[in-house]
Parts: structure tokens; C-alpha cells; sequence
């Protein structure tokens, strides 16, 4: 028999701002899951959040993409939602498009990873949230863990790594898809997930025999509502150990804070800070954006854990080093690269400024 790991997420409402969501909205999610944990839907479930986003990280025999799970996570965020509004928590429900359930919660605002597998003896997961970016942030990441030796010795000495592993890349503009094997086809894989706010990574397989190693909500918020609401802030699910790369492999590239889109209204370039949970509470200029890793034992179905894995002095000097590009980047203010190039700048809310500056651009003699 085999188990599905389902991470559900979304903002729907939080305090002071984009802030933080408030406990109550957490307690609600976490009484509906609970009783569909004893009604026999779910086998386990973890409920927090990182930063304005509530998270469901739910185990169940269901399999992906299931009609009952999405639409507890869809009820759990409508009953949430209402709370939010009664305490009037700034965006009530703002990741909900609509308030009707159509069979499956992709499409519907929620960010959602999920992946089937049969456990094996021992079954390290590790779940990612971030908040204040988009679901490109992951591609560096991922790539690192499953096609960089340079971060994943195993890729080289672990006869279970050594012939690499595929990626599924979506194109988010296009609405197509493309599987690259690493490291035959790692340039070509580079070429797409280089342009971030496009390519992103929706599933990573090991090329011995398929197996899932790692999956990532691709949901764009801004293309499925057709304006700026908020940013995705992605989850992804990552196997670790035993055919995939080791725990510390996979949290290794966070040691780097790259620059992803994000941060002050969706539409600025900052660094990515590994947080521990207590820390995942971006405020500085509505950041800079964070990252949270959550370690899990999966056991016959169920969540042995979380570690806090981020809440490590390992990654002081990151988050240093983080507070020191954000101040960089924030000198530029309202210019590139600290803003985003003009054609990402297209999904924000910056075109209704231009709107009215339409009609004063002449032609040029």
C-alpha cells in the first residue's frame, strides 16, 4: 500500500499586514483535519505556517490529485477565512478565487505539492515553505541537490545517485512541460531554469527507476486571477537518504541566499532566508523572503517529527549574509535589479500606473 504526502497552502488571512497568520486560523484547519483523521480520511497531519501562509501537511491512502483531500484543504481554508474576517485580519481569504469547490483545489489560488510512493524501511522527507517569493525560487535549490556534486557527494560516490535524475519543468507563461535528464541533458536543463519567473521545477525522479524524489507547487496566483493578488510563496517536498541525496544535501543549498522575485508587493529582487519556524515572520520591507524546512520520519503513513531543521547556528552567517544583500538591494530602490525587469513587472500592479501615462506617449520624430 502506498502513501501520499499532500502539502496544501495558503494565505488567508494575518496580522499586521502580509505579516503572520493568527493562531486561531491554525487551530480551526487543525480541528477539521483532526476530525478527518478520526472519520479514517487522513492517516496524520501537521498544521503551521510560515509567515502569512497557512500550511496542511497532510499523509493520507488516497493518492494525488484526490477529489476529498483537495476539498478538505479548500473547506479548511473557507471556515479559516471566516474567522479571519471576523477578526478583520488583513487579505481574509485572499488565495481563494472562489468560494464554490470544482473537484480538485489546483486553479483555485492554493499552492499544492504532493507525491504517491510505497515507504521504504526508513523514509526521511524534508517539506520546504516559503513565503514573500514565487515557485522559481526552488529551481537553484533542487538543481543543486540533484544535479550539482559540488553539493551532493553522493552524485558522485553513491552507486544509488550516480545516474542522476530527471526534471519536470513547466513553462508557467505557455502552459507546457518538459522532462530533462541530469546530467545527460544539464545544459539544457539550465538554459530554462536560469529564467525563473518562467521555468520551474514540478517534479524531480531518480532515472534508475522513476521513483518520485521531489515535488513543488507551480501555481502562479497572478496568472489564474488575471491581476495582482500576492505572491505564490511555494511549498515543495523533498525525499532524502537511500537513493536520494542525503538530509544535509538537501538543506545544503539554502547555505547560499540567492536572489528570487518576491519580497514588497511581488515585485522586488531579495535574497531568500533560511528560517527556523520562530523566524518566519518576514517584516522588513515585507521580507526579505524566507524559506522553512521541516524534517519528517514517514511510518506507516505517519509524521514522526518535525526537526526544525533551519534553527541550526549553521546558518547564522546565511542570514547574515542575507541582511547584508538585502540592504544592497534595497538601496536601489524603485530601480532594476532591485525592482523586477519590466516584463515580470507586467503581473504586478504597476500596469494600472502606466495606464494613465498611455495617452502622453508620443511617437518619436
Amino acid at each position: 500500500m502506498k502513501t501520499t504526502i499532500s502539502v496544501i497552502k495558503a494565505d488567508i488571512g494575518s496580522v499586521a499586514g502580509h505579516g503572520l497568520a493568527h493562531p486561531a486560523l491554525l487551530k480551526k484547519c487543525e480541528e477539521m483535519l483532526g476530525t478527518a483523521k478520526e472519520e479514517g480520511l487522513l492517516e496524520d497531519f501537521y498544521v503551521t505556517n510560515c509567515g502569512d501562509d497557512t500550511e496542511l501537511i497532510m499523509t493520507h491512502r488516497q493518492g494525488e490529485e484526490n477529489e476529498e483531500i483537495h476539498q478538505l484543504a479548500f473547506n479548511s481554508f473557507m471556515e479559516a477565512t471566516k474567522i479571519a474576517r471576523e477578526l478583520k485580519l488583513y487579505g481574509a481569504g485572499q488565495d481563494l478565487l472562489s468560494d464554490t469547490f470544482s473537484g480538485n483545489i489546483k486553479g483555485m489560488g492554493p499552492g499544492c505539492a504532493e507525491m504517491e510512493f510505497k515507504e521504504r524501511p526508513s523514509d526521511p522527507v524534508v517539506v520546504f515553505c516559503m513565503d514573500k517569493t514565487e515557485p522559481g525560487a526552488f529551481n537553484m535549490p533542487l538543481f543543486k541537490m540533484f544535479a550539482d556534486p559540488f553539493n551532493t557527494a553522493g552524485l558522485v560516490i553513491d552507486p544509488s545517485l550516480h545516474n542522476g535524475y530527471t526534471f519536470e519543468i513547466f513553462d508557467v507563461l505557455e502552459s507546457k512541460k518538459v522532462e530533462l535528464s541530469c546530467p545527460a541533458e544539464m545544459y539544457d536543463a539550465l538554459a530554462l531554469l536560469g529564467s525563473i519567473g518562467r521555468y520551474v521545477i514540478k517534479r524531480v525522479t531518480r532515472n534508475d527507476d522513476g521513483e518520485i524524489a521531489a515535488a513543488v507547487s507551480t501555481d502562479r496566483l497572478n496568472l489564474m486571477a488575471g491581476k495582482y493578488i500576492g505572491k505564490d510563496d511555494p511549498v515543495a517536498i523533498v525525499r532524502s537518504q537511500s537513493g536520494f541525496p542525503a538530509a544535509g544535501e538537501v538543506v545544503e543549498p539554502f547555505t547560499f541566499p540567492h536572489l528570487v522575485g518576491g519580497w514588497m508587493r511581488g515585485s522586488h529582487n531579495g535574497p531568500i532566508m533560511p528560517v527556523g519556524q520562530n523566524q518566519a515572520y518576514p517584516v522588513r520591507f515585507d521580507g526579505p523572503p524566507r524559506v522553512m524546512a521541516l524534517g519528517f520520519q514517514i511510518a506507516d503513513c505517519k509524521l514522526v517529527g518535525p526537526n526544525d531543521m533551519f534553527d541550526d547556528p549553521a546558518f547564522d552567517l546565511t542570514r547574515e549574509e542575507s541582511s547584508r544583500i538585502a540592504s544592497y538591494m534595497r538601496r536601489h530602490g524603485p530601480f532594476e535589479p532591485h525592482r523586477l525587469p519590466a516584463d515580470e513587472m507586467e503581473y504586478t500592479s504597476l500596469p494600472g500606473v502606466m495606464e494613465k501615462l498611455e495617452t502622453r506617449f508620443k511617437d518619436m520624430d
